[in-house]
């Protein structure tokens, strides 16, 4: 199921391939085998990419739900062991080099710790803390912080991301009220309020939803569709990112519940802190 959700977030196996650290042939022969046993296709594979199926779309609902209770369980089960483990939840570039500084020091620093990491979509910006499905997050503020504690890492500046032969891509800079007349990204519904506005740049817009940054990108490319990025992230030939003047900047934090006093978290938050630093 996790490999099969991979493939439908990102619609293209070498990409999904990536994110689950495997090679691509054995994700392939996972999807096809997944298919004879369900007795139908979830993908239309074509030189112009990868779709879901009718079958598919349905199965990726039922995967994510799946995905979710399993990750609760083992959440519980751990507890009940008492095993040394931290669950963390991220939401973002996972190349950041951030990120990479902090799973070297913190491997250093607890060897004995099984970290387990949870790919998040861009419905909860606190990557499944509320829900107890992760320890500590490493994500992007604003969003509702009540119960929560947040140490910001790192600010980042903020661009509009456009097709590149957008007649706004050449600019050096934008403004929030260049892009007024556009249509944006929209989250899902139950997203963070505070979240969704601030990646409208604080206006009420219209747009397409989306639920991972790959949908993001594809709905710029396809539909013409706007929408905001931190600064500094690669980005497909065919799109541009303009810097927005007036755009506040983006915050890299990591945040856990209020009072969770497990020392695991502390050390965390602590080795991070440092190692955004640099």
């Amino acid at each position: 199921m996790r490999y099969f959700v991979a493939v439908a977030e990102e619609l293209h196996f070498g990409r999904a391939a990536t994110r689950l650290h495997i090679s691509q042939p054995p994700l392939s022969r996972a999807i096809k085998q997944l298919e004879t046993e369900i007795g139908a296709l979830l993908f239309t594979r074509s030189p112009a990419g990868v779709t879901l199926t009718p079958v598919g779309a349905v199965l990726l609902d039922e995967a994510r739900a799946l995905l979710d209770h399993a990750d609760r369980v083992r959440v519980r089960v751990s507890a009940a062991a008492g095993a040394a483990t931290l669950t963390v939840g991220i939401l973002g570039d996972s190349t950041d080099p951030g990120v990479t500084r902090l799973a070297a020091a913190f491997r250093r620093s607890h060897p004995g710790v099984d970290i387990r990491i949870r790919d998040t979509d861009l419905t909860d910006p606190t990557c499944g803390l509320r829900a107890g499905l992760v320890d500590v997050a490493l994500t992007r503020a604003p969003f509702d912080e009540t119960s929560l504690t947040v140490r910001e890492l790192r600010t980042d500046p903020v661009g509009v991301v456009l097709r590149a032969d957008d007649p706004l891509a050449g600019r050096d800079g934008l403004r929030l009220a260049d892009l007024g007349d556009r249509r944006w990204f929209q989250f899902p519904t139950g997203a963070d309020p505070i979240w969704q506005s601030y990646w409208n740049g604080g206006e009420p817009r219209e747009g397409p939803v989306v639920r991972v940054v790959q949908e993001c990108l594809q709905a710029v490319l396809w539909n013409g569709t706007v929408g905001l990025a931190p600064l500094g992230h690669d980005l497909p030939a065919e799109l541009a990112v303009v810097p927005l003047i007036d755009m506040t900047q983006s915050r890299v934090v990591t945040v856990w519940n209020e009072g969770d006093t497990n020392p695991l978290i502390r050390s965390f938050v602590e080795i991070a802190t440092a190692a955004y630093r640099r």
